[in-house]
């Protein structure tokens, strides 16, 4: 892969939840857990209904939030302060990933259709706290969730991004599709490559993946 095809970018956009640590951490299985005991007591509901729901939700608008308050009307304030109240014991500082994201030309900012408060906890504990000019959650979208371009489009437009100069960074497929379209480098990062034509890259290992691109 050669360090030219991220020559003209000027803005690095990482996703959080299995991007900017790895998913052996499996943080996502504790709020699965929250999130099914959450939709089990706000439409009464016995746990296979619940987890059922928020599956059906996570694939049809994106995250489960998003299909609840389009199918149900719920707040999300609640919902993001309870799903996310867990443990990041886990979780290790990565001193090298903080430095190959420190030396990135430009500027460098997380999104995540978590929400922000969440975000910046999970950044300290990994040590990255300090290396990103911006942190940005589902909540500065207007709780409109990735994969959509209108999600995309309001964060971008909030920082100043401009896609054509601009890398993403993300574990989940379906949400490099947006970004490739409006013209952004796309990086799958994840255990296992992903085949499909909106991805431009694929690495198992981000740090050393921006050792060769930054």
């Amino acid at each position: 892969m050669p360090r030219t095809s991220f020559s003209h970018v000027t803005c690095w956009v990482f996703d959080l939840d299995n991007t900017l640590y790895p998913p052996q951490a499996r943080l996502f299985d504790q709020i699965e857990k929250r999130m099914t005991a959450w939709v089990m007591q706000a439409l009464d509901v016995d746990p296979a209904e619940a987890d059922r729901l928020r599956r059906h939700y996570w694939k049809r608008y994106g995250t489960t939030l998003a299909g609840l308050m389009q199918e149900h009307g719920v707040d999300p304030g609640p919902y993001l302060t309870d799903v996310h109240d867990i443990s990041l014991d886990h979780l290790e500082r990565d001193t090298e990933l903080a430095a190959r994201i420190a030396a990135l030309p430009g500027r460098r900012i997380v999104y995540t259709n978590a929400c922000a408060p969440y975000a910046e906890r999970v950044l300290a504990a990994r040590g990255l706290d300090g290396t990103f000019d911006a942190v940005y959650g589902i909540e500065h979208a207007d709780f409109r969730p990735k994969p959509r371009r209108d999600a995309f489009e309001a964060i971008f437009a909030r920082d100043g991004v401009a896609a054509d100069r601009g890398a993403m960074f993300e574990d989940d497929p379906r949400n490099l599709a947006a970004p490739h379209a409006m013209g952004m480098r796309t990086v799958h990062v994840a255990p296992a490559p992903h085949d499909a034509d909106h991805i431009h890259h694929h690495t198992d290992n981000l740090a050393e993946f921006l050792g060769r691109v930054g």
